[in-house]
């Protein structure tokens, strides 16, 4: 895990988490290795601030102390922070930018998902922004389905809803690459959906200056890119 070590202070762990690791042990599989308790074997004692999703790779923020833990807290729950991440649709959106406020429901149903609810939904905000597309066919992209290009986007969540930007995107009509909970096609690019955590701000708990961090692409989510010609 030190090769995945971004930034380390007295106060504060920056980490560009690898996907298929959970940051906390899950219920249904509490035996399995999770990203706190490797760090603690290092560091000692530290505090969860924010976390990502278990196949959602890139940078998050840890508290070496209780002090730094609350003024980060504080800022995650006013929304100071800025998260930027970087992400690949299935099907390339005619429309560079768009900002999307469907409201959202979590932890439905026997699979877990998020899905949009008018009614009993809470307000959610994702911006997106496209970077890059390809409109090549599905055969040349190796999709089952027959949809027509790809997109490289930017996904900025203003509110922290689980699975927030990969329902956003789902509900938009452009699920993201690999992500089959969420209706995308099976692929052979990549074996996760292909989301990933690229840059993190915030100010430091201590000094009070606006820092920033960026995680590298993973090396699927790179071949993925390369393979899209994205």
């Amino acid at each position: 895990m030190k090769n995945n070590i971004i930034f380390q202070d007295e106060h504060i762990l920056i980490i560009n988490k690898p996907a298929g690791l959970s940051v906390l042990p899950e219920g249904w599989e509490p035996d399995a290795p999770y990203l706190v308790k490797m760090l603690e074997e290092d560091h000692g004692k530290i505090w969860v601030v924010h976390r990502l999703d278990k196949f959602t790779s890139g940078v998050l923020v840890f508290a070496l102390n209780a002090e730094s833990h609350r003024a980060l807290n504080i800022q995650f729950e006013k929304h100071e922070t800025e998260k930027v991440y970087r992400a690949i649709t299935v099907g390339a959106p005619p429309w560079k930018e768009r900002i999307t406020k469907f409201p959202l429901r979590v932890n439905v149903g026997h699979k877990h998902r998020t899905m949009v609810d008018n009614k009993k939904g809470i307000h959610s905000e994702t911006r997106f922004r496209v970077l890059n597309w390809n409109h090549a066919s599905s055969d040349e992209l190796s999709l089952t389905d027959d949809i027509k290009g790809m997109a490289l986007v930017e996904a900025r969540p203003m509110t922290g809803r689980t699975h927030q930007i990969r329902v956003h995107a789902y509900a938009l009509g452009y699920p993201l690459l690999g992500d089959t909970l969420y209706s995308a096609p099976e692929t052979d690019i990549i074996d996760r959906p292909a989301l990933h955590a690229h840059s993190l701000s915030f100010n430091h708990p201590v000094s009070n200056e606006r820092v920033s961090f960026t995680a590298p692409y993973p090396i699927d989510f790179k071949k993925a890119l390369e393979r899209l010609h994205l």
